[in-house]
């Protein structure tokens, strides 16, 4: 019986070491894997987790702490657990909710990339060469893979939330690398295909501002970008096409040219309204005045917008009626309003030439009625030439006083002889064409004629002393006063015959002269040496040899002379 007893006891010793071990292998837990457990308990430390080990784990509580304070767990939750240690010096399993959560991402991401499926993830900041991406562990997204085209402000991706595709995988390193720019790459190719399928020259087609240049802007319709020029933007003058889109922007854009095989598409915007000029006969007219703004200045002149896409010039010439006008730019400035005369209107050249100057009275058409010929004025010498000097008499309009009529004498060889700038000066009024914008002024008119009465002080017969001033090869000219020259002929110089007036006559030589003869009307005086102390009854004054008595006159009549073959 005791041996049965004993046999049995052995038995059910064996059966329960059996179990026993059984038990212990199915209770193996196992450092750095993943379990799944039950909360049992949480406190203000920890969360306690019976996992079906000997003993339960622990999780530090700050682990499920949410940024308001609240814990995300409750006794039983089922949730997965990271064993860091089987037994701490407490006898418990130490746990981590959080490295598990992390290691099943990592899990995950791997099984994305082996499958080249998509991750979704929320960019975090801006990082040295692209951003970084939360998708659930921090991952890198190049600069060059954030979008199609390179992108210069990276930051304002941050926190938007987008699919990625993972290019580059390493979990013992840590390191992840994503691409945006493939996605949208591959969504690209697929809308490009239908795009180019249904494209037609002439349709108005739906798109979005892609990206804008100094030529133009690069409108996205759908997997393949389109061309829109400058040109094409507007009637209007556009600067640059920032001024009218802003990248993002969505336009209605009709294609004006289509190459499939290239993939190429020209748009144009103002071709989806009818051109301005097309009726400009019916809203302009030649003489009428209108109102615009300056868009534009040149050397040449200034560009007014009439209306959006209508402009006309204003010619540097038609700008002031008395101002010489070097630039534009001293009269307009851009942005200005102005009002103008229209002068010509050419519809099929799109030129319209407009007039500041004529919206005003010219001061030329006035001019003859406030400074009548033979009137005196008074003015400043502004400009001096060889040919006489500009005398200003109002703002913009000069009066021109010819050399010939600076002085009765003929001693002036230069205007500046006499005159500077600035001088103050007064002339008498002789000319006015207002056509011509000529005004001419004298100013040796303003004292008598010294021909006036050349007979009472110069009448013939009349002896008196002056000085060669110019010896010629037949004469000489005698200057008798300041404003009075006569002619002395070679035969009258004495009774015998002069064979060379040189050898009798010096310039500057004080002479005794008779005056033999006076055309007064052609300012000629004729002298005589060798008749001096004569009576009048002695000689005829008949046919004198009277000759030039200016230096000008020696010229004509040297011309005169001459013979052409």
């Amino acid at each position: 019986m005791a041996q049965q007893v004993f046999a049995q006891t052995e038995a059910f010793d064996d059966d329960f070491e059996s179990q026993f071990l059984e038990f212990e292998k199915t209770q193996q837990v196992i450092e750095g894997e993943i379990v799944r457990g039950t909360v049992l308990a949480v406190n203000k430390e920890f969360v306690i987790v019976d996992i079906a080990y000997k003993s339960e784990g622990q999780i530090a509580v700050s682990e499920f702490t949410e940024h308001d304070g609240t814990v995300s767990v409750a006794p039983g939750d089922i949730i997965d657990v990271y064993v860091e240690n089987r037994e701490n010096e407490n006898g418990l399993v130490e746990l981590s909710k959080e490295k598990a959560d992390r290691l099943k991402i990592w899990d995950e991401i791997a099984e994305a990339c082996e499958n080249e499926e998509l991750v979704e993830g929320v960019i975090t900041a801006r990082v040295k060469g692209g951003l970084t991406v939360d998708i659930g562990v921090k991952a890198f997204l190049p600069g060059s893979q954030v979008d199609l085209r390179p992108v210069r402000n990276l930051e304002k991706y941050i926190g938007q939330r987008f699919h990625f595709k993972v290019i580059k995988f390493n979990k013992k390193r840590g390191n992840i690398v994503l691409s945006r720019r493939a996605l949208l790459e591959k969504q690209r190719e697929a809308l490009k295909s239908q795009t180019l399928g249904k494209l037609e020259v002439g349709m108005v087609v739906d798109g979005i501002v892609k990206n804008i240049t100094e030529y133009g802007a690069f409108i996205d319709l759908g997997g393949i970008d389109g061309l829109l020029h400058i040109t094409d933007m507007s009637y209007a003058r556009v600067n640059h096409p920032s001024e009218l889109f802003e990248v993002g922007q969505e336009v209605k854009v009709k294609v004006l040219k289509y190459d499939p095989d290239r993939e190429r598409v020209s748009l144009g915007l103002k071709q989806n309204f009818d051109d301005p000029w097309l009726a400009i006969d019916s809203k302009y007219h030649v003489g009428q005045r209108a109102k615009g703004k300056v868009v534009s200045l040149t050397d040449y002149g200034a560009f007014i917008e009439l209306e959006p896409g209508v402009e006309g010039l204003i010619h540097i010439s038609e700008m002031s009626w008395t101002k010489r006008v070097k630039h534009p730019s001293k009269v307009l400035s851009l942005g200005d309003e102005v009002e103008a005369q229209i002068l010509e209107i050419d519809p099929r050249g799109k030129r319209i030439s407009l007039g500041m100057k004529q919206i005003e009275q010219n001061p030329w058409d006035v001019l003859a009625s406030t400074y009548p010929v033979g009137s005196k004025v008074k003015g400043t010498v502004r400009n001096i030439t060889n040919f006489g000097i500009f005398i200003g008499i109002e703002d913009g309009i000069d009066g021109l006083c010819h050399i010939t009529d600076l002085s009765w004498s003929h001693k002036v060889k230069h205007p500046q002889d006499i005159y500077k700038k600035g001088d103050e000066v007064e002339a008498m009024v002789l000319n006015i064409d207002a056509d011509k914008e000529r005004f001419s002024l004298g100013i040796k008119q303003m004292t008598p004629d010294p021909w006036g009465d050349i007979d009472r002080r110069y009448g013939r017969g009349s002896t008196h002393e002056g000085k060669v001033s110019k010896i010629l090869d037949f004469g000489a000219i005698v200057e008798l006063d300041e404003f009075i020259e006569g002619f002395l002929h070679i035969s009258e110089i004495a009774e015998d015959k002069v064979e060379n007036i040189h050898s009798v006559l010096a310039e500057g030589q004080t002479v005794k002269v008779k005056v033999i003869s006076i055309i007064k009307e052609e300012r000629k005086l004729g002298l005589s040496v060798k008749r001096v102390g004569q009576d009048d009854d002695d000689f005829s004054y008949e046919n004198p040899n009277i000759g030039p008595t200016t230096i000008g006159d020696l010229v004509k009549e040297k011309l005169g002379n001459m013979k052409f073959s």
